[in-house]
């Protein structure tokens, strides 16, 4: 379980490619900090630790997780968005965050908004998505890269969101452009709704 607060932003030193499977190696701050079978949400996917090696450690992403992530476009040199799971007797700043990432999304839209900074996002959406909880709500929250954000201005397959500087300076939104895959998980109670509207009308 994650809140969606960035911890900081590792940085991929190696990708290597297991059948299906990809090992990603990373550097960060806390890397010696990890254990081995320890959970790492990584642009919001929650990841096992495999391996540990000074100031790097190494998670295997498998096939599932490429096709639903923007993992499967990593490259080496790029950041990544890390959380350690929750502690339980701190405070929840963020949202209850599953590092289930549920589809990605693609930016299509980055204007200053004198301070802090707007992001669009559009999503595939369709009635079965929409009916399993999969769509965003006005100020409702939603996690864009393992980053806990208020929705602005929700469409049917689009949202906003907006960025304080000091989020946008340590996390990997500095380099989100338009055209950036990001990944996207939607609010967990949303999808309970939805399920248990779906039990009712059975």
């Amino acid at each position: 379980m994650f809140s969606g607060i960035i911890e900081e932003f590792a940085t991929v030193t190696n990708i290597v490619k297991d059948r299906d499977n990809i090992d990603i190696s990373l550097r960060c701050s806390f890397a010696n900090e990890l254990k081995i079978d320890q959970s790492v949400a990584h642009n919001g996917v929650c990841l096992t630790v495999v391996s540990i090696e000074n100031d790097s450690y190494t998670v295997t992403a498998m096939k599932e997780t490429l096709m639903r992530s923007n993992l499967g476009l990593l490259k080496v040199g790029d950041k990544v968005n890390v959380e350690r799971s929750m502690m339980m007797n701190g405070r929840l700043d963020g949202h209850i965050v599953q590092g289930h990432v549920d589809t990605t999304a693609l930016c299509t839209g980055k204007e200053d908004a004198n301070g802090s900074t707007y992001f669009t996002f559009m999503y595939k959406c369709d009635a079965e998505m929409a009916r399993r909880g999969y769509f965003t709500v006005d100020k409702g929250s939603v996690t864009v890269n393992g980053v806990s954000l208020t929705v602005c201005n929700p469409t049917e397959d689009s949202f906003r969101v907006a960025i304080i500087p000091y989020t946008l300076k340590h996390t990997n939104f500095c380099d989100i452009e338009v055209g950036t895959v990001a990944n996207l998980e939607f609010d967990i109670i949303g999808k309970y709704v939805a399920r248990l509207e779906e039990l009712k009308n059975s």
